[in-house]
């Protein structure tokens, strides 16, 4: 079942002691029902970079989360990058772009929130042509995380 995107769309970007404990259980269900469930990947999800990190909410009608990523500073995740990791939609609202949309607003406020930065992600690799239509290169090789294969990409700061 896949759904037209609501006309608006409400956008959140809150550091982690901002996140209401809705907000917070939404983040939970959904990156659950992506990873653990849909990509029948069992792994731990609270990895403890949540509490270092930004949280990109995209809610719906009916309040509902259909988007997310989260925004992490330099030296947390990488030691020389910044980073945007478990980048999700809802199944019921992929192929409209959302995903995209996720992506460049995440690159949009990773820049006001830290500087013209380089961005480090693990990118599964599946999505290797979709990060890269976004600016993003490969970094190095595919290599195997929770059983997935991944592969290390960057985005280069921006050109002023």
């Amino acid at each position: 079942m896949s759904l037209e995107l609501p006309v608006q769309i409400k956008i959140n970007c809150l550091p982690y002691a901002g996140l209401s404990l809705n907000q917070l259980y939404d983040i939970m269900k959904l990156r659950q029902k992506v990873f653990v469930v849909e990509q029948n990947c069992p792994y731990l999800d609270a990895d403890d970079v949540d509490k270092n990190a930004w949280h990109l909410l995209f809610y719906g009608w009916d309040e509902q989360l259909i988007g997310y990523s989260r925004l992490i500073p330099k030296g947390i995740v990488f030691p020389e990058y910044a980073s945007i990791g478990r980048v999700v939609v809802d199944p019921d609202f992929r192929q409209k772009n959302l995903g995209k949309q996720v992506v460049n607003r995440a690159i949009d406020e990773m820049e006001a929130l830290y500087g013209n930065i380089e961005i480090k992600i693990s990118a599964q690799s599946y999505l290797i042509k979709f990060y890269e239509f976004l600016g993003f290169y490969k970094a190095g090789e595919e290599y195997l995380e929770d059983g997935i294969p991944h592969t290390p990409m960057i985005k280069p700061k921006k050109l002023l």
